[in-house]
């Protein structure tokens, strides 16, 4: 008997790309590169509010 074999949802994302990377891209794949750029999506725009709500914290403070 094999102890269960865990893996994360990237090392499985990443196992699912590498799969269908060659010839046409599956739907399965299609679905998983939409999911990643989604999230880096809402990474890139949560850092950017977070840029801008400091910024205007420092505004705020040097024009007091």
């Amino acid at each position: 008997m094999r102890p269960f074999k865990r893996t994360s949802r990237l090392q499985r994302l990443i196992a699912t790309v590498k799969q269908a990377a060659p010839g046409r891209p599956s739907a399965k794949t299609v679905k998983a590169g939409a999911i990643t750029v989604g999230g880096l999506v809402g990474v890139t725009a949560g850092s950017a509010g977070i840029s801008s709500l400091r910024r205007r914290g420092e505004e705020a403070a040097h024009g007091s």
